[in-house]
């Protein structure tokens, strides 16, 4: 399996255990990860982010179960440079949260990070929300991500792929069937905020939109590692289509993915 939603390092809003690189694959190991798309987590809240990725280099180089997911903040100067030097290191895509780097989420410099993303081949990832807003700390007041933003994205550029993390059946049915069939196509959602049994949200995004849209991602650790493939579990899938979702749709989308072992 695949996971494309997954932090290292510290969170700033409150105490999270585990998120040293050896605990994530501690975790991994108990469910079956095989890989998963790391992001440094402090970088999102760093008034620099491109400061954490040469630690996010280094722990991918050491470890190749991980793909490195760098945060590229196109408000900063040199912010081209931070994008360049992860295509050149074979990144799996680049981050980029508007709400956390207090940008406009349609403004000059996320588009022009977009447009350049996608002249280099890397996907963008971005997600609705990292808490649920009820048990958000006071001083953190990053607005959440909104459907029509991840619809304005996906038509800023012909060739872009965007990776959504954290969203739910509403916001992902919003964006879907409010695209084109082309835009839709470029746009992946993974399942770390949509909701199984008994409310079979999951069970119905498949149905009505088909696995290849999604995929397998948990969002450890800040959420739990065990949780998207127990909800795989529940569900009455065909074995193409759970493989869609664990391991073949991010394959396809990293074309320097490890080798499956």
């Amino acid at each position: 399996m695949i996971d494309v939603n997954v932090f290292l390092g510290a969170y700033p809003w409150r105490r999270i255990p585990g998120t040293s690189p050896e605990a994530v694959l501690r975790a991994m190991d108990a469910v079956g990860v095989a890989t998963a798309w790391v992001t440094h987590l402090p970088s999102l809240y760093w008034k620099d982010p491109a400061e954490g990725n040469p630690w996010l280099y280094e722990v991918a180089s050491r470890e190749p179960r991980f793909r490195p997911v760098p945060v590229v903040h196109p408000g900063l100067p040199h912010w081209e440079d931070d994008l360049q030097e992860a295509a050149e290191r074979h990144a799996v895509a680049v981050r980029a949260d508007p709400g956390p780097l207090a940008l406009a989420p349609t403004g000059v410099d996320m588009l022009r990070l977009l447009g350049a993303a996608a002249e280099v081949g890397l996907p963008v990832q971005a997600a609705v929300r990292l808490e649920d807003g009820r048990g958000r700390h006071p001083l953190d007041v990053a607005p959440e991500l909104a459907p029509w933003v991840v619809r304005a994205w996906i038509r800023s550029h012909p060739r872009l792929r965007l990776v959504i993390t954290h969203a739910e059946r509403s916001f992902i049915e919003e964006v879907h069937w409010g695209s084109t069939p082309d835009e839709a196509a470029r746009i992946w959602w993974d399942i770390s905020w949509v909701w199984g049994p008994p409310e079979e949200h999951l069970a119905l995004l498949l149905a009505t939109m088909g696995p290849a849209r999604f995929l397998l991602g948990s969002g450890q650790p800040l959420r739990l590692a065990e949780t998207p493939g127990a909800r795989l579990d529940l569900l009455d899938l065909a074995p193409d289509a759970r493989a869609a979702i664990t391991h073949d749709n991010a394959r396809r989308l990293d074309p320097h993915a490890p080798e499956p072992r």
